[in-house]
C-alpha cells in the first residue's frame, strides 16, 4: 500500500502540487515560481522581521 504525496498550495501563485521527490520545485509549482519567489527575496520585498536595531545604529552613539 502505497501512501499518495500530500498536495500543497505553491508559495507564490497558490496552485495546488504534490510535495514529493518527483517535484523538483517542491514546495513551488514551477521553475518560474520559484525564482520569482526568490527576487522578491533578493530585493527585500519579503524579510523577516527583526525587532534588533540595525548595526550602523549602535555604531553613532
Amino acid at each position: 500500500m502505497s501512501r499518495k504525496p500530500p498536495e500543497v498550495s505553491c508559495p507564490h501563485c497558490g496552485e495546488k502540487t504534490r510535495f514529493s521527490p518527483e517535484n523538483r520545485w517542491r514546495p513551488f509549482c514551477s521553475e518560474r515560481c520559484r525564482m520569482v519567489d526568490l527576487g522578491e527575496w533578493f530585493s527585500e520585498e519579503k524579510r523577516i522581521p527583526d525587532d534588533a536595531p540595525p548595526a550602523w545604529e549602535d555604531e553613532q552613539d
